[in-house]
């Protein structure tokens, strides 16, 4: 569909395009590795596997980095090189999200306190553990000087921070922002909490949507995206990868953890989001589902997509069983996927699910990648505390 694009157009203004997108996850570093792997097997692990990370900067640098920020920093780096922009944008936002932040420097400097005493904590603990530690590194190493936030919404954060950072472009607040999410949490203490609240797989096998599905599985890793004026982009000849034509954030009002069972919050969050596009439900090809693989989080979903698409059925995919829940980085990396999605005009499968439940009712893509004409790409995003976000990407058009 072809949507007319007015100074009341989506987004309420100037048109948003997606100029770099960078990835780091289990699938390894890059968003080629991660397309790859979403093609076949899921990884065996959802930890990332030692990288290299030189390009970044000295040893004693990344000393003063928590393993969040330097994921973030990985991913920001190879979207910021697609992008071929360069130069210091004193307008441009930055908004790099974390539904936790730095909890393994947290970990770090509590054993140093009851090893050694007080005097010896770091003096860098705190800038290393903020939960804006990454959206400032971002921001320092990229020369960003307009906005610079953090979206601390749990799960939601990664889909937050892209339409947050859609809205500045569409407003003319910024000419480019860089938008995404990074988690560093596969630790004991976080690994025992989620265990213990009946979130995590008990077997530690993801399968969205799936009848034996039985919790999630904790990933960890950044995606990046760089968006940028359409018409700035087009005047410098850059490669246009998409473009963001929607975005909502609604809250359950439900309870601190469980969905509503409704999904009345998420319900409004995705026709919010269609409404800001300037299209219907019908003009979305495929829904990149936030699908954790938790009885109640995929039921929920279920029946809020069931509510706004109604006898449309869209393909739907979860890459959380590929990856893993990376938790604030997986809206992130789902708008990648999405973006990816778009380019190759291939829809990854919902790998570890075999049978879907009866009671989800959706179409939900498995077994293999599946060649279809994507034009429009809704992505969900739900989080504790009831915050859910939606953002739309739409392929490219002149």
């Amino acid at each position: 569909m072809q949507v007319a694009v007015t100074a009341e157009g989506p987004l309420q203004g100037r048109r948003v395009a997606v100029v770099g997108i960078g990835a780091l996850s289990c699938a390894g570093v890059g968003v080629e590795a991660l397309w790859q792997t979403l093609q076949g097997e899921a990884p065996a692990s959802k930890r990332l596997a030692p990288f290299n990370a030189d390009h970044i900067g000295g040893v004693k640098e990344l000393r003063r980095l928590d393993p969040f920020a330097l994921y973030a920093l990985v991913a920001a780096d190879e979207a910021w090189k697609m992008s071929g922009l360069e130069g210091h944008f004193p307008d441009a936002g930055c908004v790099v999200t974390s539904g936790i932040g730095g909890l393994q420097t947290i970990l770090e400097q509590f054993r140093v306190l009851n090893e050694k005493g007080a005097g010896r904590v770091s003096p860098f603990m705190v800038p290393m553990m903020m939960p804006n530690a990454a959206t400032a590194a971002v921001s320092m190493r990229l020369g960003l000087g307009g906005p610079c936030e953090t979206v601390t919404t749990a799960c939601a954060a990664g889909t937050h921070a892209i339409g947050n950072a859609a809205r500045m472009i569409a407003s003319g607040r910024s000419t480019v922002a860089v938008a995404g999410g990074a988690e560093a949490v596969m630790v004991e203490i976080a690994e025992a909490g989620f265990r213990n609240m009946t979130a995590l797989s008990n077997e530690d096998f993801s399968r969205p949507f799936d009848v034996q599905r039985n919790g999630f599985v904790m990933g960890e890793g950044a995606g990046v995206l760089v968006l940028e004026d359409w018409d700035h982009a087009h005047a410098r000849g850059a490669t246009i990868l998409a473009e963001v034509i929607g975005a909502a954030s609604t809250a359950d009002t439900y309870h601190i953890t469980a969905p509503d069972p409704e999904g009345n919050g998420a319900v409004r969050c995705m026709e919010t989001a269609l409404a800001d596009a300037g299209i219907t439900a019908a003009d979305v090809s495929h829904i990149n589902a936030h699908g954790t693989s938790t009885p109640l989080n995929d039921l929920a979903e279920s029946v809020a997509v069931r509510r706004v698409f109604k006898e449309h059925r869209p393909l739907v995919t979860s890459v959380k069983g590929h990856l893993g829940h990376s938790l604030g980085a997986a809206g992130a990396l789902e708008g990648v996927v999405s973006v990816m999605t778009l380019l190759h005009q291939i829809i990854p499968p919902t790998a570890g699910t075999t049978e879907v439940d009866p009671a989800i009712d959706l179409d939900v893509v498995l077994g293999q990648p599946v060649h279809a004409d994507v034009d429009v790409i809704l992505s969900n995003s739900f989080g504790f505390g009831g915050h859910n976000g939606s953002v739309i990407f739409r392929r490219y058009q002149p």
